[in-house]
């Protein structure tokens, strides 16, 4: 059975990383859950496109820059009176390399997309969920936070700081009534695969494409766990990777 996403219904709703992959499927599913979406990336015209096919609010952002998140967050509260979402779904795989041969630049350029932007996102969005004392934060996360793979350093130590980070502001938050959890979609079919793919490095990259699963999954979960149905997830990470879940959104085991 599909989720009820009645309560969704005119929601304020702020997707990082939505031009492409997860991001833009989230938007989709959101927009047609009949909420107010704005859609946040580095590539304007990727926004432009999205926004003119679901309604959504393009905001060019840069997730590394706190400035640029912050104002994000801040059009959309001008805009709709409050934000009732924050996906932090921004990120990158590269650099793919042994630590040994990996530069010392894009080590830190990936950590201040993919934590750091975790982080600023948060920073932005709190003190007004706070203060409405409601809203839900969700951090796309990954089963690399839990795992060592060879060549993903940068990639595992990012998404295991988030994961943390999230575990952190829920602990914060959760006495304002604000919702903060984390999902971990497993393999998706997405560019991000397809750079996987081509570095030939660890398992993941050997992965027939059938192994993975469409962004549309992902995004299903994304809105489901908005609503009250997935309250009992707060705090924790829905694993995409469970048949259990699967079953609550509906989705093939």
């Amino acid at each position: 059975m599909a989720p009820d996403l009645t309560s969704l219904h005119g929601k304020s709703v702020l997707i990082t990383g939505a031009s492409r992959g997860i991001g833009a499927e989230a938007a989709r599913a959101f927009a047609g859950a009949g909420a107010h979406v704005g859609i946040a990336a580095r590539d304007a015209d990727a926004l432009e496109a999205l926004a003119t096919e679901t309604g959504a609010r393009a905001l060019p952002c840069d997730v590394a820059d706190h400035a640029s998140v912050a104002d994000a967050v801040a059009r959309m509260r001008e805009r709709f009176g409050r934000l009732d979402v924050l996906i932090n779904n921004a990120g990158v795989v590269e650099p793919i390399a042994p630590l040994a041969q990996t530069a010392p630049e894009d080590f830190g350029a990936l950590i201040d997309i993919n934590l750091k932007g975790v982080f600023h996102g948060m920073r932005a969005a709190l003190p007004i969920m706070q203060a409405q004392r409601a809203g839900t934060i969700i951090t796309v996360g990954s089963g690399a936070a839990h795992h060592p793979l060879e060549g993903w350093g940068a990639y595992c130590s990012s998404k295991a700081g988030a994961w943390m980070l999230t575990r952190v502001a829920e602990t914060e938050a959760r006495g304002y009534g604000v919702r903060v959890m984390s999902l971990s979609p497993g393999t998706v079919a997405t560019d991000m695969q397809r750079q996987i793919r081509q570095s030939g490095i660890n398992p993941v990259s050997q992965l027939d494409w059938s192994a993975h699963i469409p962004p549309e999954w992902a995004a299903r979960a994304l809105v489901w766990m908005c609503t009250p149905d997935a309250d009992d997830w707060v705090g924790r990470e829905v694993s995409l990777r469970e048949a259990a879940v699967r079953a609550r959104l509906g989705l093939p085991a």
